[in-house]
């Protein structure tokens, strides 16, 4: 409502009451103008009004459409018209083919369920059947596999057992490595102990005194043949480090692009250590023409000559006495000696940096000596200066010891062990590690001593749950697979063991309690051992911390 004024008179004033009704539907333009500067519409006087409505008859009303009826005609005819044919007069119909119908007995509507059910019952029956020899079938067709499969998988582990006692036996057969002896020299101690301990058991008196002297001859016999097979092996594998070493030179740089494709490229010095490592590979050459050793003598002649020294010099002197010594027609036997001494002194013209640069980045020694005294620790058994590299240090180790060299030459002279099981295990341990990608680190400062006493003292060579002794089946893995290995978070199991174990959710429902017991103590006598070590100490008090933490969740 709103209120307005309207004069009446000349001095008087009315105000009435105007009542505006707001329509709730859009009001149709029935006429009417726009002001154009202001843009406001006005409508007539029809549009202000509301609409007439029909008046309420009281009776409800259709459209028309639903009041019609739709009609469809369509004709019928029977297919066949003469079925409506008989016999009258003047037509004949033949009722050869007709069919005799009696009705037969009638039946109520429970006799028709009774009938279906029956029907239904026998359907059931015939599919149960069908259905249990089928279901009969896939079982016996999962038995087959599976066994399929177990046999495939024994099968596989005898083949993996066979080919590394092949392997084994291929290495005491023809050493090549450390290792290879480290085996060699531990069969020499068992061998020994063996048949000490049976001269010991059957002999007395003067005839175990030779015995053992005996015993004593033939086992430096065996250790003196052995000295033969690596003096041949370390010839063979210094040559092989050469090669190796040459090709590192002569590497081009490397890098990997944002789109993971590998680019290469070659440097001036890495050309200068391919062209070093053709005339090494040219020089070293057996059995080739007088007019193509000339060649490679020349080659090499030209280019130690590009650099004045006495160590160019010498190589020079050497290559014309070679020559000379060919066009006097010497024997190929006699020039090997000043051949080989050729070989040796290119190779040290090779490692030098300022002839070869690319292989100052590769040499075991500095050419600063301020770097000497940075990493460099003194051996008191073989009185040498080494990188820390070279020595063993073990959990307990309090300060630096013998080398590796030395420690492996006291270990063939005495307790001959064995340690390449040991480096399985470890390894396969890094590598189960490594494919937790949960930063695990303390795999890493354990060492191969510290693998061996693991092994050894804590868990007595054999898995906690068989008690299987073969080194070669046996691996370490987690005891709780939610944090990192540790020495006292690790369990030692066959690999079917193992891949049980790492299956397992709740360790406390799974196993019993005596178990978990034994197993708990081992874990304490680790942790106790390997608490020697500094690096270990932190990870030993996070571990503790989180074991409160989770006994006082619990």
């Amino acid at each position: 409502y709103f209120g307005t004024s309207i004069l009446t008179g000349s001095d008087s004033f009315k105000e009435i009451l105007v009542e505006v009704e707001r329509p709730t539907y859009n009001k149709p333009f029935l006429g009417g103008f726009r002001n154009v500067s202001t843009g406001v519409e006005f409508h007539n006087a029809g549009s202000q009004t509301k609409p007439k409505k029909r008046p309420d008859k009281g009776i409800q009303l259709f459209c028309k459409e639903t009041q019609t009826v739709v009609e469809k005609n369509l004709q019928q005819q029977t297919r066949n018209t003469t079925s409506t044919q008989m016999t009258n007069i003047g037509l004949y119909v033949s009722n050869m083919t007709d069919k005799l119908i009696t009705p037969g007995k009638y039946f109520t509507a429970e006799e028709y369920h009774k009938r279906r059910l029956e029907a239904v019952i026998v359907i059931q029956k015939y599919f149960r059947r069908w259905h249990a020899i089928n279901l009969v079938q896939n079982l016996k067709e999962q038995r087959w596999l599976r066994l399929a499969q177990e046999a495939q998988e024994e099968l596989q582990k005898k083949r993996e057992k066979e080919e590394k006692m092949r392997r084994e036996y291929e290495k005491k057969l023809n050493p090549k490595t450390k290792e290879d002896f480290e085996l060699l020299y531990h069969d020499l101690e068992l061998w020994r102990q063996e048949e000490t301990e049976r001269i010991n058991r059957t002999l007395t008196g003067a005839g175990r005194k030779a015995a053992l002297c005996a015993l004593l001859e033939e086992e430096a016999e065996l250790i003196a043949c052995i000295g033969m097979h690596k003096l041949d092996a370390n010839l063979e594998n210094q040559q092989k480090a050469i090669l190796h070493f040459l090709d590192k030179c002569a590497q081009p740089k490397r890098w990997r692009a944002f789109d993971g494709k590998i680019t290469e490229m070659d440097t001036q010095n890495s050309l200068r250590g391919k062209e070093l490592l053709e005339i090494y590979h040219s020089i070293n050459t057996k059995d080739i023409p007088k007019d193509e050793r000339t060649s490679v003598l020349l080659t090499l002649k030209w280019t130690v000559k590009e650099h004045e020294c006495k160590l160019t010099q010498e190589i020079v002197a050497l290559i014309d006495r070679e020559i000379d010594l060919m066009s006097r027609e010497v024997k190929e036997c006699n020039l090997e000696g000043l051949r080989k001494r050729i070989c040796t002194l290119f190779l040290q013209y090779i490692k030098t940096p300022e002839f070869n640069p690319q292989v100052a980045g590769l040499l075991k020694v500095p050419q600063d000596p301020l770097k000497l005294y940075k990493n460099f620790y003194f051996c008191h058994s073989c009185e040498k200066y080494l990188a820390s590299t070279e020595f063993l240090i073990s959990a307990n180790t309090r300060t630096i010891g013998r080398c590796r060299s030395c420690y492996r030459l006291d270990n063939e002279a005495r307790q001959r062990e064995a340690f390449y099981k040991y480096r399985l295990i470890l390894e396969d341990l890094r590598k189960s590690e490594v494919d937790y990608q949960d930063d695990s680190k303390i795999v890493f400062l354990v060492q191969l001593p510290d693998m061996q006493y693991l092994i050894e003292s804590i868990w007595n060579c054999q898995s906690a749950l068989s008690a299987c002794s073969d080194l070669y089946d046996l691996v370490m893995v987690r005891w709780d697979k939610q944090h990192e290995w540790s020495p006292w978070n690790t369990i030692l199991l066959t690999k079917e063991e193992a891949d049980a174990h790492l299956k397992l959710c709740d360790l406390q429902k799974t196993y019993e309690a005596p178990f978990i017991y034994r197993i708990e103590q081992k874990h304490i006598r680790a942790k106790n051992y390997f608490a020697q070590i500094p690096a270990m100490s932190s990870f030993l008090h996070r571990s503790d911390n989180q074991s409160d933490a989770n006994s006082y969740k619990t």
